[in-house]
């Protein structure tokens, strides 16, 4: 694809999630799918007819299995946050249909135990799971995610 095909597509709604302990610490996880360094929070779309806050608890028990009754919101960004995949991964993901994704961000206070978060779940997307200093996050995404997480970040520090 050209890079002018690639920017008229569309972006891909999706929500994201910044849990954290009682430290004040975010949960990562490895990417299962990639070789180099590629933690991320919890992320993933929204069903046809769901909410993003529904989208958000789903999509956190299926990658973490963390259920609803073992979190609490702190709160939701104000806005949609956007990103663009790098040109070479368009084509590769979602079958070249998005430029990038714009996502709903929400902020859920984590009140089990490390021993209740599974990642070895149906659909794993982590290979490996950590506990990270919020102001750490940032350096340790993806490249092309950091703006988001800066965004991210700066929304939801005042909360954690």
């Amino acid at each position: 694809m050209t890079p002018e095909e690639i920017a008229k597509l569309p972006y891909r709604q999706n929500v994201g999630v910044m849990l954290v302990n009682a430290a004040g610490e975010a949960f990562v996880g490895q990417r299962l799918d990639s070789e180099v360094a590629a933690w991320q929070m919890p992320q993933g779309g929204i069903d046809k007819g769901e909410t993003p806050a529904a989208a958000a608890l789903r999509e956190l028990e299926e990658e973490t299995g963390v259920s609803p009754d073992l979190v609490t919101l702190l709160a939701e960004s104000k806005g949609w946050i956007a990103y663009d995949l790098p040109h070479d991964i368009v084509p590769k993901i979602w079958k070249g249909r998005f430029k990038g994704q714009e996502q709903k961000w929400f902020l859920y206070r984590f009140h089990g135990t490390d021993d209740q978060i599974n990642i070895e779940v149906d659909h794993q997307e982590f290979s490996e799971w950590r506990w990270l200093p919020v102001d750490q996050l940032v350096a340790n995404i993806v490249p092309f995610k950091r703006e988001v997480y800066e965004q991210v970040v700066a929304e939801f520090t005042p909360f954690v």
